[in-house]
């Protein structure tokens, strides 16, 4: 669904009563950090996260909740809204999420979108496996650090991985809306199927036989990425061609695992040349 063209953005503050009539009518606010909702919503918030999902075609807003100053930036920027927005204030919005979030004015509703299969994304790249990896906020930020290399898909299990929802949402800031997730029953049978497909298997582990540095590297790659403090499970790391890790030259020896992902994601990008691949016609995320 291709998003209408916007309304008009509210010139002025909506009067307190206007308030009231809009809070009469509204569902009560969740408490705690903010989950998809029990109809399949997902919850959007902070202005990249919606922003990018309002310009986002393949994105179906159900909701849109945005306070006048937020609500005045869209219209300004030009962005199409496919509902009309609830003006609201920031303390509802904040009454939604939790004391500790960060949601620049705007909340949103939405469909989640859909999972692609394996067999739909072009072996010619690099994608992210990721092997339970459970941490919203590590997921978020691995996710914007792939819309930056413009990896072609982030693969998760359906199992021991968040929802694309709330906190991982706004820790990708918009990048949701630019990498594909592909969710998969089973990891190991999923490597299988990458291989077949001509992928290159490289584990990242603490404990790898070789500096990514100097790892045999090609594309299409599929760079394996476990949780922290765990690593790779025992099969995946069995599945992977080859386990290299991270040689760094301070006093710690390893990192969190979405930075550990953006340092990977440079090495293998340029040693496979993918940094010579076209670039996205969207400008890179702000932060």
């Amino acid at each position: 669904m291709r998003p209408r063209a916007p309304h008009p953005p509210a010139t002025q503050q909506p009067h307190r009563s206007d308030w009231k009539r809009k809070a009469a009518g509204r569902r009560p606010p969740f408490r705690g950090a903010p989950r998809a909702s029990g109809d399949g919503a997902v919850i959007l918030y902070g202005w990249h996260t919606v922003k990018a999902a309002l310009e986002n075609p393949a994105r179906r807003i159900r909701r849109l909740y945005a306070t006048a100053n937020a609500a005045r930036r869209l219209a300004e920027d030009g962005v199409a809204l496919a509902v009309e927005p609830e003006l609201v204030r920031p303390d509802v919005i904040a009454q939604r999420l939790g004391p500790d979030a960060v949601h620049n004015g705007l909340l949103a509703e939405a469909d989640p979108l859909p999972s692609p299969e394996l067999e739909e994304i072009e072996p010619a790249g690099i994608v992210l496996v990721l092997d339970q990896i459970t941490d919203p906020h590590n997921v978020g930020a691995i996710l914007r650090t792939a819309a930056g290399f413009a990896v072609d898909a982030v693969i998760t299990t359906a199992r021991h991985s968040p929802e694309a929802t709330g906190v991982l949402a706004k820790s990708a800031s918009g990048a949701l809306e630019y990498v594909p997730i592909v969710t998969v029953q089973n990891l190991a049978r999923a490597l299988a199927t990458l291989r077949e497909r001509g992928y290159s298997l490289v584990g990242l582990d603490s404990t790898g036989d070789a500096d990514l540095g100097d790892a045999a590297l090609r594309a299409p790659l599929a760079l394996v990425l476990g949780a922290e403090g765990k690593g790779l499970r025992q099969l995946t790391r069995a599945t992977c061609d080859q386990v290299a890790r991270l040689d760094l030259p301070g006093r710690i020896k390893s990192l969190n695992v979405s930075n550990a992902a953006a340092l990977a994601l440079y090495v293998v990008t340029k040693r496979t040349g993918s940094l010579e691949r076209p670039k996205p016609s969207r400008g890179p995320l702000a932060g």
